[in-house]
């Protein structure tokens, strides 16, 4: 009787063991689902780990040559077009006659004016007659009427002669259109028979001085690079006609204020306004015509180093500046991550990335660069 109950109490002691097992095996199965399943409704966030290293300042820029110094000239009275005696390529010298242009109305304008002269001459000799007359018979009032209509006539005349003066001189300056210096003939929109259309008559390039080359460039980039006017430049030229490239010296000839470039920083809404400058690099080489396409990039290394991140991985507040760290924290069931707000200062920036100044960031720190939620500091995440 003793050895039945015995077996009892030990098979009844082998049951509450594998039950409290068993419980202990689902309280731990469901503990490890259930971070699962909450572990996948965090935040997943993209990282990147710091590195210490120097910044790359580039300035990139492409465009097309154009003359540096190029005449648009129009035949300022508007006349028809007479004889062309240029064409588009052509070379022309200072002074050489390009158009010719029909002058046949201002012509005979011209002339009735120099006739309705000569009348008023003659209108003046009869007054004059008649002021003799009037003061030969003694009569005053008619010697001050005839002299005051002298003295009018007079200024009428002066009136006249300066429209011919000026009619002359329209004629002497719209008959024909001059070569203002040596050059090329790049476009010539003039056609025999037709008034002005609209676009200067001809274009012409002082080939001689070279092309220029405009880029725009964010001012503090400049300061980086140390680029100032007089500073040489390689120029990547590719011709009209042939796709093979070259390079050629360029020389920074003017920098001015451009219109600067706004930044959108954050999801806050702040902007960053950036000052730029325009620089025009003239570009020499008696191969060049005019229209070719040219890039320019121009690179150097920082000489501070630090911390390098990218720029994704900044926030911008009314404050300051932050950034996300990730933050690990270990566990039984695992290890959780935390996102850590560390406010930092930039001391050199480029395009992409920034060199880092915060005594809580160490080289190998994963920083965040992307989140599919918005953060706050002390969310914990998952890691992409």
């Amino acid at each position: 009787m003793g050895l039945a109950n015995e077996q009892v109490d030990r098979r009844r002691k082998r049951m509450i063991q594998i039950a409290f097992i068993v419980f202990l095996g689902l309280l731990l199965l469901l503990t490890f689902f259930g971070n699962t399943i909450q572990s996948l409704t965090l935040p997943k966030v993209r990282t990147e780990p710091l590195t210490t290293g120097n910044l790359t300042f580039t300035i990139e820029g492409s465009g097309i040559l154009e003359p540096l110094k190029e005449a648009r000239l129009t035949n300022p009275a508007g006349w028809k077009v007479r004889k062309i005696f240029v064409k588009e390529g052509d070379r022309v010298k200072a002074g050489q006659k390009l158009i010719e242009y029909d002058s046949t109305a201002a012509q005979r304008e011209l002339e009735n004016e120099m006739a309705n002269l000569k009348k008023m001459n003659i209108e003046l000799e009869n007054l004059q007659d008649q002021f003799i007359e009037a003061a030969q018979g003694g009569d005053e009032l008619d010697t001050r009427i005839a002299s005051r209509a002298i003295e009018s006539l007079k200024l009428d005349l002066d009136t006249q002669e300066r429209n011919i003066n000026e009619l002359r001189d329209r004629l002497a300056s719209g008959q024909e259109l001059i070569a203002p210096f040596d050059g090329i003939v790049t476009q010539l929109s003039a056609v025999e028979g037709m008034a002005f259309m609209g676009e200067p008559d001809v274009r012409i390039s002082n080939d001689s001085l070279g092309y220029k080359l405009d880029i725009p460039a964010d001012s503090t980039l400049l300061t980086h690079l140390d680029i100032s006017v007089g500073t040489k430049v390689e120029v990547e030229v590719q011709s009209v006609q042939a796709q093979q490239t070259r390079i050629l010296e360029g020389t920074i000839i003017e920098m001015v204020d451009a219109e600067p470039r706004i930044e959108s920083v954050d999801l806050t809404g702040l902007n960053r306004t950036i000052p730029r400058k325009l620089i025009r690099i003239n570009v020499f080489n008696a191969e060049l015509k005019g229209g070719e396409r040219a890039w320019v990039n121009i690179e150097k290394r920082s000489r501070q180093q630090g911390l390098v991140v990218w720029s994704e991985a900044i926030h911008y507040e009314r404050d300051g500046m932050f950034v996300y760290k990730i933050d690990e924290q270990r566990g039984a069931l695992g290890n959780v991550f935390v996102a850590r707000k560390v406010r930092i200062q930039v001391s050199e920036r480029n395009d992409h990335e920034a060199l880092l100044l915060a005594d809580s960031l160490y080289e190998g720190d994963l920083l965040i660069l992307e989140s599919s939620e918005p953060l706050q500091d002390g969310n914990r995440v998952r890691l992409q």
